[in-house]
Formats: C-alpha cells, sequence, structure tokens
C-alpha cells in the first residue's frame, strides 16, 4: 500500500524479480516471439538430471530443440529489434490525403497549431450528470449548427435522468428535433476494427524471408531444420491465434449503428465514420516485405520484439488505419459555445458525484437511472452487441456496475475559433478521402473563415529540452531552463496589467536557496522580495483569516438562477438549493461579493454598467416602463424576455467575481477573460497534417515550471524517464523525475499526486489468458511507476530521496447495497413477475426507436410484465424506506451529510444483507493536469504514447489560465491561486474524500448549466478550507489517512483485487481464487471435470471474514461507516514478485496500448 511504502522498499525498485524467478525465468521485453519461444522451450528443456550422470539420448536431442528455438528466437528478434529502432516513434503514417490542415506552428507555445487566445470563458464540470445536462440544454436551444466529434456515441444515450421521466432528452430525438427546426448537424465518429486480423496475413511470407537471410555458408541439414522451424513456429502461432487474435474486435462500439440510427432520422444529420481498416493480404505483405529490406540479421543476440514493429505495420499501412482511433471528445453549438474534456456522449458515462453502482428498484421500475447497455461493469463484462441497445446480461438483482468519474468543460470565446477549424478541417479531410466520391447530396466541405480575436501577440516556441523529447535519453544531472507559462522565453518581469500575455509564474529558486512558499499571483505592482503581504494576518494557530459566504437567508448570499426560459425552451425549472439533511446539508454560494450586474445594490457599478436595480435611464427595469408606455401591450412580455435573456447571457460572460480578499483583486483586469489554448495530438492519417503533439509538450513544460505541485487525475500512466524503457517513448516521466530531483536538491516541500484506475476496465479474472492485454497495460504502468530498474521511482531513489515524499499514486473505489430486501421479494410475490423480466421491458421502452415514446408505443403485450409488475409494486408497504425507492441505494453514507450507512435499514428478503452490500472499483477516465492551483490542461489525451505522440490516436485538449485571484494558501503561508484550475482541484478532492453531498440528478443548479452561468462553490466553508492547501500537513494526513482507512475497510469487507497483500500468483489464489473464482473439479474419478461454483459473486462480501449472522452484518456495517469518499490507496506491491504478463503466451503484444 501507498502508506507503507516508507517502510518497505519493494514500494520503488529493490526488489529484483530476477533472483527469485529461479532458472526458469526468461527476462527481457515482452513480446509475441519471445513469450511463444519460453512456451516452446519449456517443452523441449531437459529434465534436471543428476549432474553426474551421462546425458541420454532423449535429452541431447532436447537439448538440440533447445538450442535450435534460441537461435531462430535470436535471429527473429534480433530482426524485430532492428525494425522497431526504425519505426516507432519515428515513423509518420501516410495518408491519401495531402496535407490539407493547419499545421503545427514553431512561433506558438508547445509548437500547437493555434496561439494562446485571451477573453475566453470557461466551465468545469465534475461527472457526467451536470455536464450531460449542460449539454442537452445547449443542443435543445441549438439554431443553426451542432457539430460533434466522437470516439463513442450512443443514439439511445440519456443526457438527463431517470429516463422514464425525461424521453425527450435522448441524444437521437434531441438530434431529430433540432434537425427539424433547421439545424445542420455534422458528426465524426471513430470507425472501430470490425474483423478479427491475425499472422496469417504475414505467412508464409515472413518464414521465407528470414529463412533466406541464413549465411550462403549454412549447411544444407540446418537449413533444412530451420525451414521446418520457422514454418513450426508460425502455424502455432496461427493457430493459437484462432482464440486469440492479433487485432480482435475489442471495441465493443458499432459506428455503424450511431451512423444509420441517426441519419435515418433527418437528412439535415450528417455522420462520418473513419478510418478505413482491412487491406488485403497482398498489400499487406508487400508493406512488411518493404520495412524488411536491408536489414540484418544476428542470430546471436536475443534482443526480444516487443511488438511495436509489426503494431506499427498493423497502424501505420499507407491509406489503411489498423490500429489507431480519433478519440476526441468535442461538441460545438451553433459554432459559439464549445464543450469538450473526457467524457463521450454514450453508454456507461453518465454518473453523478457519489457514483451508486445498484440500479434495483422493487418499489418502482420507473426509478431505474442506468436502462439497458448503459447498466455496464467492464471488469464482469464488456458491452454486447451494442447495436441492439435492449440487450443487457448483466443482472441488477445480484450485479453492480462500474462508476465513472470524469471531467468535462464548456467554454466559449476566441479559442472556440480554434475548435470549429479543428472540426471543419477533420471533416474536409475525410470528405476529400472518402465521402467526395460518392456524390451524396447529404455530405458537402464545410467552410470556414478564421477570425483572429484575442491572440497573444508575444508567444514564441516553448521548446521542449533536447532531453525530454521523445526519442531523446534523459540526462539526469542536466536541468531544463526554466520558462513561465505563456511568456516568450526573452522575458523576465512581470506584467501587472492584463496585456495580452500569458500569467506571470515566477521561476523557482536558486537551487542552493530554499524556495519561497507563498507568491502572489500576479504579483502586485512595485512588489519585491521584501514587500509585505496584503492578505489579511494568519491567526495564532497559523490559519488564515477570510471573509466567509453569509448563510442563505441572511439576505447577504446570492443564489444564481438560469437564464429565463426562451420561447423554444423544454422543462424549464427553477434552481432550488439542497435541503439540509440532519442538520450537515451543504448549501452552495456564489463567491463572496460577487455581482451579477442584475438588481444589484451597489448604485455605483449598476449605474456604471446600466444594469442596476432602480429606474435610472438604461436599466432593464426602466426599459420595461418605456415599452409599457409605448403601448407594445402583448409584445412587451415577449420583448422583455428576449432582454432578460440577454442580459443574463452578458452577465454569464462579463460578470466579475472576486473572492475573501478585502479590497479589489490585484493584478489583471478579469474583465478580459481567460487565456486559453488549444493543443492537440495528430498526424496525417487522422488530419491530413504533419504530426503533432502539442499535448505532449504541454504536459512536460507545465511539470517542469510547477513551483509547489501537480495534480494529475488520468485514465493511463504509461510513460518513460529515458530511452531505456522502450517500447515507451512518451518522456513526460522524465519531466516528472527531472522536476522531482530539482526541488529534492533544493529542499523544496513539492507534491505530485496522480489518480488512476486501480486497473483497466476489460473483463476476465487477471490470472486467465485472456485477461493477457489487461495484465500487460498493467506491467507497463508499474514499470512506468515503480518497477523494472528505470521507473520514476526508482530513479528518485537512486539519486538518494524517498519518492514517496514527492509523488504518491492513488485510486479510488466505492460501494452500495443492492435492494433486494424484503420489499423486492414482496413486489415479485404480489405480480407474479420476476423482477428482471419485467426490467428488461421497461429498459426495451425507453430504449425504443425515437419514432416511439415509452408510453403506449411499443405494441399489444410487449410490456404486460412491466405493467403487472408495477402493480404489483404499488401495493408493497413503506418498510421504512426500503418499499419507497428511499433506499435502492446507499452511496450517499460516504457523501457529505449522508445517513450513516449502520443507521440504513434492511428486512431480509430472499437474500441476506450482507450478501447485498457490492463494491466495485471506481473507473478513473478524467483527463486533467493541474499544476500550483494556476493552469488547467483538461482535454481527451491519456497519459500514454497512444495519445501523446501524435502520430497514433487524435486527441484534442486545452490549456487554461483564468487570471481571476482566488485566495488561497500554500504549505501554510498566503498564496494568490487561479480561480478556475483552484476551484476544479478543490472540488476533485473534496468529491475523493467525500467531503461534497450526493448529487441530486432531478435537482439542477447552475453546476447543471451551460457556459454563461458561472460554477457554484462554496467558498470558505469548513470542507473547502480542509483541501485548501494542498501542501499543509494538516491536508496531506487527511488525504492519506483516509485512503489508508478506506483501502484496509475495502481489503478486509471484498477482498478486491489488485491487493498489496497480493505479491505472486500464490498470494492471488489464496487472497481471490479461493473466494470469487470458479474451479475445475474433477467427477466420478473417469477425467471429466465440472465447474464448482465460486464461494461468492464479483464484488461481494466475504462473509467467513466475519461472524456469522446479525453479528457478521454489525461488523461489516461498522466497517463500511469508516469509508469516507472514494480514495484508496494504489497498490504498487501487486504481484511485484511476478513478471505480471508472464501467464500465458503473449499473442496480444499490441493491447498494452488498445485500450483507451
Amino acid at each position: 500500500m501507498a502508506g507503507n511504502q516508507r517502510e518497505d522498499p519493494l514500494a520503488y525498485g529493490d526488489y529484483h524479480a530476477g533472483d527469485e524467478q529461479g532458472e526458469d525465468y526468461e527476462g527481457g521485453e515482452r513480446g509475441m516471439i519471445g513469450d511463444t519461444y519460453r512456451k516452446l522451450r519449456s517443452r523441449y528443456k531437459p529434465q534436471q538430471q543428476n549432474p553426474n550422470a551421462m546425458p541420454s539420448q532423449s535429452s541431447a536431442q532436447s537439448e538440440g530443440g533447445s538450442s535450435f528455438f534460441e537461435k531462430i528466437h535470436g535471429a527473429v528478434h534480433e530482426l524485430g529489434s532492428e525494425l522497431n529502432q526504425r519505426i516507432a516513434g519515428r515513423y509518420n503514417p501516410t495518408s491519401s490525403g495531402g496535407i490539407s490542415g493547419s499545421q503545427p506552428s514553431s512561433n506558438h507555445r508547445y509548437d500547437s497549431f493555434a496561439a494562446q487566445k485571451t477573453g475566453n470563458d470557461v466551465k468545469w464540470y465534475v461527472d457526467g450528470c451536470g455536464y450531460m445536462w449542460a449539454v442537452s440544454r445547449a443542443l435543445e436551444q441549438a439554431r443553426e449548427s451542432i457539430w460533434i466529434l466522437d470516439w463513442w456515441l450512443s443514439p439511445e444515450l440519456y443526457l438527463r435522468r431517470p429516463p422514464s421521466k425525461n424521453e425527450p432528452y435522448r441524444i437521437d430525438r434531441m438530434l431529430q428535433a433540432a434537425a427539424q427546426r433547421g439545424v445542420k448537424v455534422n458528426i465524426i465518429v471513430y470507425k472501430e476494427v470490425t474483423q478479427a486480423l491475425t499472422r496469417k496475413y504475414l505467412s508464409p511470407t515472413i518464414p521465407r524471408y528470414l529463412h533466406s537471410l541464413l549465411p550462403h555458408t549454412t549447411d544444407r541439414i540446418t537449413s533444412t531444420l530451420a525451414r521446418l522451424g520457422l514454418a513450426a513456429t508460425f502455424a502455432s502461432l496461427e493457430l493459437l491465434e484462432a482464440e486469440n487474435p492479433l487485432i480482435a474486435p475489442i471495441v465493443p462500439v458499432s459506428s455503424s449503428h450511431t451512423k444509420h440510427a441517426l441519419e435515418n432520422l433527418h437528412p439535415n444529420i450528417s455522420v462520418f465514420r473513419h478510418p478505413d481498416h482491412l487491406p488485403d493480404a497482398q498489400n499487406l505483405q508487400s508493406s512488411f516485405m518493404s520495412s524488411l529490406q536491408n536489414l540484418s540479421l544476428n542470430a546471436t543476440t536475443a534482443s526480444q520484439l516487443p511488438g511495436d514493429a509489426l503494431k506499427a505495420l498493423y497502424g501505420i499501412h499507407e491509406g489503411v488505419i489498423l490500429y489507431w482511433a480519433h478519440h476526441e471528445k468535442l461538441c460545438l453549438v451553433d459554432g459559439s459555445t464549445a464543450f469538450m474534456g473526457g467524457l463521450d456522449l454514450c453508454y456507461g458515462r453518465w454518473d453523478t458525484n457519489q457514483h451508486p453502482i445498484a440500479d434495483c428498484h422493487p418499489s418502482n421500475l420507473d426509478y431505474s437511472i442506468f436502462p439497458g447497455q448503459d447498466f455496464n461493469n467492464a471488469r464482469i463484462m464488456d458491452f454486447q452487441d451494442v447495436a441492439r441497445w435492449q440487450s443487457n446480461k448483466l443482472q441488477r438483482k445480484d450485479s453492480a456496475r462500474m462508476g465513472w468519474s470524469d471531467v468535462s468543460i464548456s467554454l466559449r470565446g476566441p479559442v472556440v475559433e480554434d475548435l470549429r477549424l479543428h472540426f471543419v478541417e477533420r471533416w474536409n479531410f475525410i470528405y476529400n478521402e472518402k465521402y467526395d466520391v460518392r456524390r451524396d447530396v447529404r455530405y458537402s466541405r464545410l467552410t470556414f473563415n478564421r477570425q483572429e480575436v484575442g491572440v497573444n501577440p508575444h508567444q514564441e516556441s516553448s521548446s521542449i529540452p533536447h532531453n525530454l523529447q521523445p526519442n531523446r535519453i534523459y540526462d539526469q544531472s542536466q536541468g531544463s531552463p526554466y520558462q513561465p507559462y505563456g511568456q516568450p522565453q526573452q522575458s523576465s518581469r512581470p506584467n501587472s496589467s492584463y496585456g495580452g500575455q500569458g500569467p506571470y509564474y515566477p521561476p523557482p529558486p536558486p537551487p542552493t536557496k530554499a524556495p519561497s512558499q507563498g507568491s502572489y499571483y500576479p504579483p502586485p505592482p512595485g512588489s519585491g522580495p521584501e514587500q509585505q503581504s496584503t492578505y489579511p494576518p494568519p491567526t495564532e494557530s497559523g490559519q488564515q483569516q477570510f471573509t466567509y459566504p453569509p448563510p442563505p437567508g441572511s439576505g447577504q448570499g446570492q443564489y444564481f438562477s438560469p437564464p429565463p426560459a426562451t420561447s423554444q425552451g423544454h422543462n424549464e425549472y427553477t434552481p432550488q438549493p439542497p435541503r439540509p439533511t440532519s442538520g450537515q446539508g451543504h448549501y452552495f454560494v456564489p463567491p463572496p461579493n460577487s455581482s451579477r450586474g442584475l438588481d444589484d445594490d451597489s448604485a455605483d457599478q449598476s449605474s456604471a454598467r446600466g444594469f442596476g436595480s432602480g429606474s435610472s435611464p438604461g436599466s432593464h427595469h426602466h426599459i420595461h416602463e418605456r415599452l409599457d408606455q409605448a403601448g407594445l401591450g402583448d409584445k412587451a412580455e415577449a420583448i422583455r424576455g428576449r432582454l432578460e435573456s440577454g442580459f443574463h447571457q452578458m452577465e454569464g460572460r462579463y460578470a466579475v467575481h472576486q473572492t475573501h480578499h478585502s479590497g479589489p483583486p490585484q493584478g489583471r483586469d478579469t474583465q478580459s477573460g481567460m487565456p486559453c489554448q488549444i493543443v492537440r495530438s495528430l498526424s496525417k492519417w487522422s488530419h491530413g497534417t504533419p504530426t503533432e503533439q502539442s499535448i505532449a509538450n504541454a504536459y512536460i513544460n507545465v511539470i517542469q515550471n510547477s513551483q509547489h505541485f501537480v495534480y494529475i487525475e488520468n485514465q493511463f500512466f504509461i510513460t518513460a524517464t529515458s530511452d531505456l524503457q522502450k517500447p515507451v517513448t512518451n518522456k513526460i516521466g522524465a519531466a516528472i523525475v527531472e522536476r522531482v530531483l530539482r526541488a529534492a536538491r533544493a529542499g523544496q516541500k513539492y507534491k505530485i499526486i496522480v489518480v488512476m484506475p486501480a486497473i483497466p476496465a476489460f473483463a476476465g479474472d487477471l490470472k486467465d489468458d485472456a485477461s493477457l492485454g489487461t495484465r500487460a497495460i498493467m506491467e507497463f504502468q508499474y514499470n512506468s511507476i515503480n518497477r523494472g530498474g528505470h521507473s520514476i521511482m526508482e530513479v528518485i531513489a537512486n539519486a538518494g530521496f524517498d519518492p514517496t515524499e514527492y509523488i504518491r499514486f492513488y485510486n479510488l473505489r466505492n460501494y452500495d447495497r443492492i435492494n433486494v430486501s424484503a420489499s423486492f421479494r414482496e413486489a415479485e410475490q404480489r405480480s407474479g413477475v420476476d423482477y428482471e423480466d419485467a426490467r428488461r421491458e421497461h429498459d426495451a421502452a425507453v430504449e425504443l426507436p425515437t419514432e416511439l415514446s415509452f408510453h403506449g408505443g411499443t405494441g399489444p403485450g410487449t410490456t404486460r410484465d412491466y405493467q403487472q409488475f408495477q402493480q404489483g409494486a404499488a401495493a408493497i408497504p413503506e418498510r421504512h424506506g426500503l418499499g419507497t425507492g428511499r433506499w435502492d441505494t446507499v452511496s450517499e453514507c460516504y457523501m457529505l451529510g449522508g445517513t450513516d450507512i449502520r443507521q440504513v435499514p434492511w428486512e431480509n428478503g430472499n437474500v441476506s444483507e450482507m450478501d447485498a452490500f457490492v463494491s466495485e472499483e471506481l473507473y478513473v477516465h478524467s483527463k486533467v493536469l493541474i499544476a500550483d492551483d494556476r493552469v488547467a490542461i483538461c482535454g481527451s489525451a491519456n497519459l500514454n504514447d497512444r495519445s501523446q505522440l501524435g502520430y497514433h490516436d487524435s486527441e484534442i485538449a486545452i490549456i487554461i489560465e483564468d487570471p481571476t485571484p482566488l485566495d488561497s494558501s500554500m504549505n501554510g503561508r498566503p498564496y494568490r491561486a487561479s480561480k478556475f484550475a483552484g476551484t476544479l482541484r478543490r472540488q476533485l478532492f473534496r468529491k475523493h474524500l467525500g467531503l461534497i453531498p450526493a448529487q441530486n440528478m432531478e435537482h439542477a443548479n447552475q453546476n447543471f448549466e451551460p457556459i454563461g452561468i458561472p460554477n457554484i462553490y462554496d467558498y470558505g466553508s469548513r470542507e473547502d478550507q480542509l483541501v485548501a492547501d494542498p501542501l499543509s500537513d494538516q491536508f496531506l494526513r487527511l488525504w492519506n489517512s483516509r485512503a489508508r482507512q478506506n483501502t484496509d475497510a475495502f481489503g478486509k469487507i471484498f477482498h478486491p483485487v489488485p491487493h498489496d497483500d497480493v505479491r505472486t500468483w500464490k498470494d492471488y489464489a489464496t487472497f481471490y481464487e479461493a473466494f470469487f473464482h470458479e474451479a475445475d473439479r474433477e467427477a466420478d474419478g473417469k477425467g471429466s471435470k465440472f465447474k464448482k461454483p465460486a464461494k461468492y459473486q464479483w464484488g461481494h462480501v466475504v462473509a467467513e471474514n466475519f461472524s456469522p449472522g446479525a453479528a457478521g452484518v454489525s461488523e461489516v456495517k461498522e466497517l463500511l461507516s469508516t469509508i469516507k469518499g472514494t480514495l484508496v490507496e494504489m497498490p504498487l506491491l501487486f504481484l511485484i514478485k511476478e513478471d505480471i504478463a508472464q501467464e500465458g503466451v503473449s499473442l496480444n503484444a499490441f493491447t498494452e496500448e488498445v485500450y483507451t
């Protein structure tokens, strides 16, 4: 566990597995040939004999077979190594289209195609509930165009929940309604691989070619043996690939269903799928052969083919893309409002902040939140046949879904022009490549007239030092020159007025001096090293005093309402503050002293802006009076509505929100908006342009220039500290090591916190051969973190510093309880219908084709079970909330103000309460980096080669540097943070720690609205103070103790894997398989086998750890009551004594990066 890393050096690399693997262990890199070689070698390896005995004939033959395979192994892998050197990281894929799009520019920061632009407004969303509500609001207000670029788009996805109450808010219905209003809808989705590919495409070409490389002096017998051996090797690969193809159609999306389901709704909807995939065998063999030309074989070496060479061939065949994907998540409405980040508009992404994983509703099926395919747990069973949206084999009455933690944003301003350009270029590139020849009137090119507004005129390239470029070796002895965010390299002094340059970040102190812990953002005019702080003085306890926001009803606080309903609005609502629970309810208020410009009591501000509450000329109330006096009659109200809407839009964009410090904020003019910059990963295959990897450049530069801390929340963590970690190429890990060592040598308190998934979200027991891809990803991640000899922690430790003092890794996990209580049993008995049968009918009904509605459109008899169950359920008694839906989930119990789980009622039905509890990892899908609470990077890019290199997946992200100051503290001293980055980081930390209330999906507030209505956040609350200072000892104790406490409780109750107690496969069998794995047992002594059911279902309580009966349930609930939030430690010792991916033959060496 992360918490015991100091006592256990195994956590960061002192353990060398080779010492205890035994002589059978074969080290080296992993790859398809090597694992096959090891498997075959083990078959031919002679048995250990008396060393004094003479070798028998059979053993000699075995040794000969082993020697033969060693020679073949060496020759093949030398070839692969050279091929990988030529291709991996250097080969730019080509495309049938020319260079048509915008190109990376050395004149822009991070070598991006786009400059940093000012005057923007950006809003964050934590998790899918609020984000998708905001998207639905924008879609229903669209008037001209809707452009969507997505990895996966599910037409039947509900943007508001529960579905039975929100039929109009299904994506397909919303897009159809928009198209009927005359809105043009353009959508681009990733076209998945639909057919399994194996190496049969390359056989027998490869064996013949390899054989031809043998020296001419090779004798005939050896040559014949080599030919037969090569043929046998590749034949065995093909045989094994019948079940484990090289590239299987593992991505469970259906772009064909997306395209046809949407285009059939209206001719104004156009959907592109890209890229195309399958080549013919002749072309693929030709491509492979041309790549092998002029390569020499050296059979004396045994370096392993890591798979990157063949992966490159499969992924970069000219005109055919077999491997890489479009991974952006982007929605543009009317060319002015943009949504982007980590959330696809697809199944499995919608979720609330408390992440309920139970969705069983015996009192009313209409309470169901996740219909059909949307109830998903990829660790148990991945999406199946998504084109048949109603089919889902996961049972709600005994299985949990997997929660989804994510971050996205909405924005508007000049930077949206760059997003529009990106979409237009992609659309026209695909049109020219695929659709121009079709002459279909539905499809046409898009036009774009770029308006360069708000461009930062003083940018120069933020070049990445050579030692951190993807293919350069990282030299730890050399530090990279410091370069402040957004500043030209030659600039060395801050600019206190907002004049187009990016925010100034003072450089770190010289290594010989301790760094200053507090700093202004931006520095006040005339400030110097001896200038006294103008912040309120700290108290005797060291805590800074702020003026906190007043409570509701005090007459001082202000609740921000959304814009009034437009003439086209649907289901308008009146936001209401969350109701307090047991006196602990949390009320979200706007920033103190904020001015909306509407109905403000400050006469001087309102009169200056013309939006005051009085009747002075120019105020909107005065305009209303003049309209009435002019006798406009019935038209007056409509005009008022438009004026109100316009005023709301203006205040949302231009209102100044001050923070807690007294007096006006120091520094830049916040009305100018946020400086933002778009960065990308793309290349010729994806966009028709030279490779751009400005996202990786930005990550590296921001990490290098961070002063105090970096927070990373990402789906993957695969990176390299040097070129010695091939095939991983990106050097974000090198930047982390460089910055940590710089801090350590200077004696600076510096932290990097990483939150990531415990395990990739793919189905299967980790030990099964079918889970090899999952284990491969885990191995690459552990080798990036703390294993393999060159990981981040090992490099830091080798430099003489404790890595856990500077960087730590965490996961998320949660629990819930399925309501299969007495109410469930009674509902089935009264109705005479099985719950799952009725539930399937409900799900099928709410996911009908868009021309049909939930009520009455399903045809005679198709909802009989559903209707019968509903009638029976309506008659069940309340049963302390178990029969009303109140306790269909207990996910509130680990959130702020939630009921203590020990006080939640239960009545046994067919299942005991012990067996009703379930747990699952909370899947982290965010792609966020926040540095110093001043800069944030948010987008679609994972932290791995696939997303960062540019010539693999296409990605997009935004760098946000909000000049609005946020008074804060850093390591106990006053500190000026950025409002956007600071509040986003605090919201995420509080959610993970359980310091925000459970989110009510039906009570929308400002955080559910699109850009223009600012986020609300309870500045200065007790919970806010707990996370405000990410370097304070108080916060770090809270963060780490809560992670440890949660980890221990989950470990004892549910035995989840990965876990630090599992260091070998033997430990895995004892800790996990003994309870959850179906075992093959011999029956009747005749060799037949049958499956013995597992003791417990996946994710359920290991009951034998507790007392029997009610006493055991009390023990479980007592432990559950200690769980607060979802934060847990990352198990850095998991299988550390094993080669994780060695179990099984590595026929899927491609899969280390295939899942995103």
